[in-house]
Protein backbone atom coordinates (compact mmCIF):
# COMPACT_ATOMS: atom_id res chain seq x y z
CA UNK A 1 0.00 0.00 0.00
CA UNK A 2 1.48 3.49 -0.66
CA UNK A 3 0.76 5.53 2.44
CA UNK A 4 0.16 9.33 2.61
CA UNK A 5 3.26 9.55 5.10
CA UNK A 6 5.38 8.67 2.49
CA UNK A 7 4.75 11.72 0.51
CA UNK A 8 5.89 13.72 3.76
CA UNK A 9 8.93 16.08 4.03
CA UNK A 10 9.54 18.85 6.25
CA UNK A 11 9.83 22.35 5.30
CA UNK A 12 10.49 25.76 7.62
CA UNK A 13 7.79 28.00 6.75
CA UNK A 14 10.53 30.99 5.33
CA UNK A 15 11.33 29.13 2.55
CA UNK A 16 7.59 29.30 1.05
CA UNK A 17 8.26 32.12 -1.67
CA UNK A 18 5.76 34.46 -0.68
CA UNK A 19 6.35 37.19 -4.02
CA UNK A 20 7.91 36.22 -7.33
CA UNK A 21 11.30 37.43 -7.89
CA UNK A 22 12.57 40.56 -9.93
CA UNK A 23 12.64 38.69 -12.74
CA UNK A 24 11.73 35.69 -13.90
CA UNK A 25 14.27 33.74 -15.04
CA UNK A 26 16.58 34.29 -12.58
CA UNK A 27 15.34 31.77 -10.07
CA UNK A 28 16.90 28.62 -9.34
CA UNK A 29 16.99 25.58 -10.79
CA UNK A 30 18.05 21.92 -9.17
CA UNK A 31 18.39 19.16 -12.09
CA UNK A 32 17.36 15.92 -11.28
CA UNK A 33 18.89 13.20 -13.41
CA UNK A 34 16.89 9.59 -13.47
CA UNK A 35 20.11 8.14 -14.16
CA UNK A 36 22.40 9.96 -11.58
CA UNK A 37 22.62 10.00 -7.83
CA UNK A 38 24.09 13.89 -7.86
CA UNK A 39 22.09 17.01 -8.28
CA UNK A 40 23.36 20.14 -10.08
CA UNK A 41 22.11 23.64 -8.71
CA UNK A 42 21.89 26.19 -11.69
CA UNK A 43 19.82 29.06 -12.62
CA UNK A 44 16.92 29.12 -14.87
CA UNK A 45 17.95 31.17 -17.68
CA UNK A 46 20.41 27.95 -17.96
CA UNK A 47 18.08 25.89 -18.70
CA UNK A 48 19.24 25.82 -22.09
CA UNK A 49 21.96 24.14 -21.82
CA UNK A 50 20.22 21.02 -20.93
CA UNK A 51 17.90 21.57 -24.04
CA UNK A 52 18.90 20.26 -27.49
CA UNK A 53 17.54 20.87 -31.14
CA UNK A 54 14.60 18.45 -31.87
CA UNK A 55 13.44 18.97 -28.21
CA UNK A 56 10.07 19.59 -28.16
CA UNK A 57 8.60 21.45 -25.24
CA UNK A 58 4.79 21.35 -24.23
CA UNK A 59 3.34 24.36 -22.65
CA UNK A 60 -0.23 24.68 -21.06
CA UNK A 61 -1.75 28.05 -22.14
CA UNK A 62 -4.27 28.67 -19.93
CA UNK A 63 -4.99 31.94 -18.47
CA UNK A 64 -5.61 32.80 -14.84
CA UNK A 65 -9.21 34.79 -14.38
CA UNK A 66 -10.06 37.07 -11.60
CA UNK A 67 -12.05 34.69 -9.96
CA UNK A 68 -12.42 35.66 -6.04
CA UNK A 69 -15.84 37.65 -5.60
CA UNK A 70 -16.94 39.63 -3.41
CA UNK A 71 -20.37 40.48 -2.88
CA UNK A 72 -23.57 40.98 -1.24
CA UNK A 73 -27.06 38.65 -1.24
CA UNK A 74 -29.94 40.93 -2.39
CA UNK A 75 -30.72 40.90 1.59
CA UNK A 76 -27.92 42.82 2.13
CA UNK A 77 -25.06 39.85 3.86
CA UNK A 78 -21.93 39.32 2.57
CA UNK A 79 -20.52 36.76 0.71
CA UNK A 80 -17.52 35.41 -0.83
CA UNK A 81 -17.49 33.36 -3.93
CA UNK A 82 -14.66 31.57 -5.51
CA UNK A 83 -15.41 30.31 -9.16
CA UNK A 84 -14.15 26.89 -9.68
CA UNK A 85 -15.02 25.33 -13.20
CA UNK A 86 -17.77 26.64 -15.63
CA UNK A 87 -20.88 24.82 -16.80
CA UNK A 88 -21.46 26.79 -19.06
CA UNK A 89 -21.01 30.46 -21.25
CA UNK A 90 -23.16 32.11 -18.09
CA UNK A 91 -23.00 29.14 -15.29
CA UNK A 92 -20.24 28.22 -12.78
CA UNK A 93 -19.59 25.81 -10.00
CA UNK A 94 -18.40 27.40 -7.39
CA UNK A 95 -17.19 27.66 -3.31
CA UNK A 96 -19.03 29.85 -1.13
CA UNK A 97 -19.07 31.62 1.89
CA UNK A 98 -20.37 31.72 4.17
CA UNK A 99 -22.19 28.76 2.30
CA UNK A 100 -24.55 27.41 4.84
CA UNK A 101 -26.76 30.96 4.44
CA UNK A 102 -26.78 30.49 0.63
CA UNK A 103 -28.80 28.33 -0.37
CA UNK A 104 -30.24 27.85 -3.98
CA UNK A 105 -32.57 30.61 -4.80
CA UNK A 106 -30.15 33.01 -3.25
CA UNK A 107 -29.68 35.96 -5.54
CA UNK A 108 -26.15 37.54 -5.40
CA UNK A 109 -24.51 41.26 -6.76
CA UNK A 110 -21.03 41.86 -7.27
CA UNK A 111 -19.62 45.47 -8.14
CA UNK A 112 -22.33 47.23 -7.37
CA UNK A 113 -24.68 45.65 -10.17
CA UNK A 114 -22.17 45.22 -12.67
CA UNK A 115 -22.33 41.51 -12.09
CA UNK A 116 -25.36 39.45 -10.80
CA UNK A 117 -25.73 35.55 -9.77
CA UNK A 118 -28.37 33.63 -8.69
CA UNK A 119 -27.67 30.12 -6.65
CA UNK A 120 -29.39 27.36 -9.17
CA UNK A 121 -27.77 24.16 -7.33
CA UNK A 122 -25.13 21.89 -5.49
CA UNK A 123 -22.51 20.59 -6.39
CA UNK A 124 -21.07 16.90 -4.92
CA UNK A 125 -18.59 18.51 -2.97
CA UNK A 126 -20.69 21.36 -0.97
CA UNK A 127 -20.70 23.80 -3.44
CA UNK A 128 -22.64 25.84 -5.59
CA UNK A 129 -23.90 26.12 -9.20
CA UNK A 130 -24.70 29.77 -10.17
CA UNK A 131 -25.87 31.54 -13.20
CA UNK A 132 -24.42 34.97 -13.83
CA UNK A 133 -26.57 38.06 -15.53
CA UNK A 134 -24.32 40.61 -17.12
CA UNK A 135 -23.42 42.85 -19.99
CA UNK A 136 -20.34 42.55 -22.13
CA UNK A 137 -17.70 39.95 -21.89
CA UNK A 138 -17.29 37.55 -18.71
CA UNK A 139 -13.66 38.36 -18.76
CA UNK A 140 -13.70 41.88 -19.12
CA UNK A 141 -16.15 41.78 -16.60
CA UNK A 142 -14.67 39.79 -13.56
CA UNK A 143 -11.32 42.19 -14.21
CA UNK A 144 -13.59 45.13 -12.85
CA UNK A 145 -15.31 43.18 -10.40
CA UNK A 146 -12.36 39.91 -9.30
CA UNK A 147 -9.56 39.01 -7.82
CA UNK A 148 -6.63 36.45 -8.45
CA UNK A 149 -6.99 33.88 -6.04
CA UNK A 150 -3.30 33.24 -5.62
CA UNK A 151 -2.55 29.82 -3.06
CA UNK A 152 -3.74 30.40 0.51
CA UNK A 153 0.20 29.73 1.52
CA UNK A 154 0.49 33.27 -0.17
CA UNK A 155 0.15 35.62 2.74
CA UNK A 156 1.22 38.83 0.79
CA UNK A 157 -1.19 40.78 -1.77
CA UNK A 158 0.58 40.81 -4.96
CA UNK A 159 1.41 43.86 -6.59
CA UNK A 160 1.03 43.32 -9.84
CA UNK A 161 -1.48 40.22 -10.87
CA UNK A 162 0.28 39.68 -14.70
CA UNK A 163 3.38 37.95 -12.14
CA UNK A 164 0.95 35.18 -11.70
CA UNK A 165 0.72 34.47 -15.14
CA UNK A 166 3.00 32.66 -17.69
CA UNK A 167 4.14 35.02 -20.85
CA UNK A 168 2.71 33.09 -23.07
CA UNK A 169 -1.18 33.06 -21.12
CA UNK A 170 -3.64 32.61 -23.79
CA UNK A 171 -6.90 31.17 -22.97
CA UNK A 172 -8.54 32.41 -19.66
CA UNK A 173 -10.43 29.54 -17.38
CA UNK A 174 -7.86 28.81 -14.35
CA UNK A 175 -8.07 29.45 -10.88
CA UNK A 176 -4.40 28.85 -10.22
CA UNK A 177 -1.92 29.15 -12.31
CA UNK A 178 0.47 26.58 -13.95
CA UNK A 179 3.42 27.62 -12.09
CA UNK A 180 6.56 25.82 -13.93
CA UNK A 181 6.00 28.20 -16.77
CA UNK A 182 6.32 31.32 -14.39
CA UNK A 183 9.89 31.07 -15.22
CA UNK A 184 10.06 31.79 -18.58
CA UNK A 185 10.59 35.35 -20.14
CA UNK A 186 10.26 36.07 -24.08
CA UNK A 187 13.57 36.86 -24.53
CA UNK A 188 14.43 32.78 -23.08
CA UNK A 189 12.05 31.42 -25.51
CA UNK A 190 12.91 32.89 -28.37
CA UNK A 191 16.67 31.59 -27.22
CA UNK A 192 15.15 28.35 -27.30
CA UNK A 193 13.52 28.40 -30.07
CA UNK A 194 16.74 29.85 -32.27
CA UNK A 195 18.67 26.88 -30.87
CA UNK A 196 16.00 24.75 -32.24
CA UNK A 197 13.81 23.50 -29.82
CA UNK A 198 10.29 22.95 -30.86
CA UNK A 199 6.85 24.26 -29.32
CA UNK A 200 3.72 23.67 -29.15
CA UNK A 201 0.18 24.21 -26.62
CA UNK A 202 -2.44 22.72 -25.12
CA UNK A 203 -4.73 23.79 -22.83
CA UNK A 204 -5.80 22.59 -18.92
CA UNK A 205 -7.91 24.48 -17.06
CA UNK A 206 -6.38 24.45 -12.89
CA UNK A 207 -9.44 24.69 -9.93
CA UNK A 208 -8.34 25.31 -6.51
CA UNK A 209 -9.34 21.81 -6.17
CA UNK A 210 -5.65 21.12 -6.99
CA UNK A 211 -4.87 22.72 -3.41
CA UNK A 212 -6.60 19.84 -1.57
CA UNK A 213 -5.56 17.62 0.49
CA UNK A 214 -5.53 14.02 0.51
CA UNK A 215 -7.25 12.88 3.40
CA UNK A 216 -6.71 9.11 3.26
CA UNK A 217 -4.02 7.01 4.27
CA UNK A 218 -4.36 4.56 1.42
CA UNK A 219 -2.60 6.47 -1.24
CA UNK A 220 -4.61 4.94 -4.01
CA UNK A 221 -7.96 5.41 -2.46
CA UNK A 222 -7.82 8.79 -3.49
CA UNK A 223 -9.69 10.19 -6.27
CA UNK A 224 -8.61 13.06 -8.06
CA UNK A 225 -11.07 16.47 -9.03
CA UNK A 226 -12.37 16.70 -12.76
CA UNK A 227 -10.58 19.59 -15.02
CA UNK A 228 -11.44 20.72 -18.29
CA UNK A 229 -8.31 20.38 -21.16
CA UNK A 230 -7.57 20.47 -25.03
CA UNK A 231 -4.98 19.82 -26.55
CA UNK A 232 -5.28 20.85 -30.52
CA UNK A 233 -4.45 18.64 -33.55
CA UNK A 234 -0.72 20.65 -34.16
CA UNK A 235 0.01 19.92 -30.68
CA UNK A 236 -0.91 16.49 -31.05
CA UNK A 237 0.74 15.99 -34.16
CA UNK A 238 3.70 17.65 -32.96
CA UNK A 239 4.15 15.12 -30.04
CA UNK A 240 3.76 12.22 -32.01
CA UNK A 241 6.54 13.40 -34.84
CA UNK A 242 8.56 14.10 -31.70
CA UNK A 243 8.15 10.65 -30.56
CA UNK A 244 8.30 8.77 -33.66
CA UNK A 245 11.78 10.05 -34.44
CA UNK A 246 12.88 9.55 -30.99
CA UNK A 247 13.13 13.37 -30.04
CA UNK A 248 12.30 14.35 -26.27
CA UNK A 249 8.81 15.55 -25.48
CA UNK A 250 9.51 17.84 -22.45
CA UNK A 251 6.38 18.72 -20.25
CA UNK A 252 6.17 22.57 -18.63
CA UNK A 253 4.68 21.28 -15.51
CA UNK A 254 2.18 18.74 -14.04
CA UNK A 255 -1.05 20.00 -15.59
CA UNK A 256 0.69 19.52 -19.42
CA UNK A 257 1.91 15.76 -17.77
CA UNK A 258 -1.93 14.89 -17.22
CA UNK A 259 -2.97 16.27 -20.31
CA UNK A 260 -0.85 14.16 -22.17
CA UNK A 261 -0.95 11.19 -20.38
CA UNK A 262 -4.81 11.16 -20.14
CA UNK A 263 -4.98 11.63 -23.51
CA UNK A 264 -2.41 8.65 -25.10
CA UNK A 265 -3.13 5.26 -26.46
CA UNK A 266 -1.72 2.27 -25.20
CA UNK A 267 1.26 3.03 -27.53
CA UNK A 268 2.12 6.34 -26.42
CA UNK A 269 0.20 8.40 -29.74
CA UNK A 270 -1.42 11.10 -28.53
CA UNK A 271 -4.92 12.71 -30.43
CA UNK A 272 -6.70 16.25 -30.89
CA UNK A 273 -8.37 15.87 -27.74
CA UNK A 274 -10.74 18.44 -25.75
CA UNK A 275 -12.58 17.09 -22.59
CA UNK A 276 -11.89 16.53 -18.93
CA UNK A 277 -9.60 14.25 -16.99
CA UNK A 278 -9.23 13.17 -13.16
CA UNK A 279 -6.07 10.86 -13.74
CA UNK A 280 -4.41 10.19 -11.14
CA UNK A 281 -0.77 9.29 -11.23
CA UNK A 282 1.55 8.06 -8.57
CA UNK A 283 4.29 5.49 -8.09
CA UNK A 284 3.63 2.37 -10.36
CA UNK A 285 2.38 4.32 -13.40
CA UNK A 286 4.05 4.15 -16.43
CA UNK A 287 4.30 7.42 -18.42
CA UNK A 288 3.79 6.42 -22.46
CA UNK A 289 4.59 10.25 -23.45
CA UNK A 290 6.76 12.45 -21.29
CA UNK A 291 10.39 11.93 -21.53
CA UNK A 292 11.35 15.28 -19.32
CA UNK A 293 9.56 16.75 -16.71
CA UNK A 294 10.31 20.90 -15.72
CA UNK A 295 8.13 21.68 -12.50
CA UNK A 296 8.36 23.81 -8.98
CA UNK A 297 8.51 22.16 -5.65
CA UNK A 298 5.09 20.87 -4.16
CA UNK A 299 3.59 21.10 -1.14
CA UNK A 300 3.90 17.70 1.35
CA UNK A 301 1.59 15.28 0.98
CA UNK A 302 -0.09 16.53 -2.74
CA UNK A 303 -1.21 15.02 -5.55
CA UNK A 304 1.20 16.77 -7.26
CA UNK A 305 4.29 15.66 -5.20
CA UNK A 306 3.08 11.48 -5.83
CA UNK A 307 2.78 12.41 -9.08
CA UNK A 308 6.75 14.10 -9.69
CA UNK A 309 7.64 10.84 -7.32
CA UNK A 310 6.16 8.60 -10.14
CA UNK A 311 8.37 10.24 -12.61
CA UNK A 312 11.51 10.24 -10.85
CA UNK A 313 11.34 7.91 -7.78
CA UNK A 314 9.64 8.06 -4.33
CA UNK A 315 13.43 7.42 -2.96
CA UNK A 316 15.30 10.04 -5.23
CA UNK A 317 12.76 13.05 -5.13
CA UNK A 318 12.58 13.31 -1.26
CA UNK A 319 16.19 13.34 -1.39
CA UNK A 320 16.04 16.36 -3.81
CA UNK A 321 13.03 18.04 -1.83
CA UNK A 322 15.70 17.33 1.90
CA UNK A 323 18.94 18.84 -0.83
CA UNK A 324 16.78 22.14 -1.74
CA UNK A 325 15.66 23.15 2.20
CA UNK A 326 19.66 22.52 3.25
CA UNK A 327 20.04 24.87 0.73
CA UNK A 328 17.17 27.56 1.09
CA UNK A 329 15.37 27.09 -2.29
CA UNK A 330 12.35 28.82 -2.95
CA UNK A 331 9.55 26.85 -2.77
CA UNK A 332 5.39 26.59 -4.01
CA UNK A 333 4.05 28.80 -6.80
CA UNK A 334 6.66 31.49 -6.60
CA UNK A 335 9.12 29.32 -5.54
CA UNK A 336 11.94 27.89 -7.53
CA UNK A 337 12.02 25.04 -10.09
CA UNK A 338 13.27 21.48 -10.88
CA UNK A 339 13.81 19.83 -14.02
CA UNK A 340 13.82 16.23 -14.31
CA UNK A 341 15.95 14.43 -17.18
Amino acid sequence: MLRLNDFDYALPPELIAQEPLARRDESRLLVVRRDRQEFAHRRFNEIMEYLVPGDLLVMNETKVLPVRLYGRKRTGGRVEVLLLRAVSSDTWEALVRPGRRVAPGTRLEFGNGLLEGEVIGRTEAGGRVIRFRYAGEFEEVLRRVGEVPLPPYIKRKLASPERYQTVYAKEPGSAAAPTAGLHFTPELLATLRERGVEMASLVLHIGLDTFRPVRVEDVTAHRMHREDFGIPEEAAEAVNRARSEGRRVIAVGTTVVRCLEAAADKRGRVAETAGSTDLFIYPGYSFRVVDVLLTNFHLPRSTLLMLVAAFAGTEKILRAYREAVRLRYRFFSFGDAMLIL
